[in-house]
């Protein structure tokens, strides 16, 4: 890996890019860099909680080349500004294809360092940051990710972020797939591994 390929993934410029991408995000905007071929890194999706303060980013590192690489990274929103509080990365794993409706799988998460130090003996009850990655099916308008509405990407792959107890660590919020006009379409609870309609579509055959 060339000198500035291993800078942008440390320190002040992994940072940056990441607050970048995240402040796009928070004002509607496109979340891939302008500065920065697709063919080089590509944003996959980016979800920011403002409420809950956090936010989690998808990114692949030299799509469809044999250096291809996945990052997971979160941040949170604490001293006024978005910090990069952790992540993870690995070989980028074979999309679903065919998603009828809602596919979700590859969960992850991290302790919140930040919130957790302003509270004494917090490294077993400090918030914890998770996010899971959903594949939609083409009909598809909306996700309910908890009491969250997201607008279904063109892609169809999303990234989802929450926040919950270190205790509560393992669930994660209900998903619910809605149609474009708003009907139910499909759901998956916190510890289910295939959604409603899958589940129906087997019991049918």
């Amino acid at each position: 890996m060339r000198a500035w390929e291993e800078a942008l993934w440390t320190g002040t410029r992994w940072e940056a890019l990441l607050r970048g991408v995240v402040r796009r995000v928070s004002a509607g905007d496109e979340s891939q860099p302008w500065w920065m071929p697709r063919r080089a890194l590509t944003v996959v999706s980016a979800d920011v909680d403002a409420t809950a303060g956090v936010a989690a980013v998808w990114i692949v590192w030299r799509p469809k080349s044999p250096r291809m690489r996945e990052h997971i990274a979160f941040l949170e929103w604490h001293g006024e500004q978005w910090r990069f509080v952790g992540g993870g990365s690995g070989p980028a794993g074979d999309d679903p294809v065919n998603v009828e409706v809602l596919d979700v799988h590859d969960s992850a998460g991290a302790l919140s360092p930040t919130r957790s130090s302003d509270h004494p003996c917090s490294l077993s009850t400090g918030p914890w940051i998770g996010c899971t990655k959903v594949h939609l099916g083409r009909d598809v308008g909306q996700v309910l990710v908890g009491a969250r509405r997201i607008e279904a990407p063109e892609q169809r792959r999303l990234i989802a972020v929450w926040t919950s107890s270190r205790t509560g660590r393992g669930g994660r919020p209900v998903i619910v797939a809605l149609g474009r006009d708003g009907t139910e379409l499909s759901r998956i609870g916190p510890h289910d591994s295939l959604d409603t309609h899958t589940w129906a579509r087997l019991g049918e055959e």
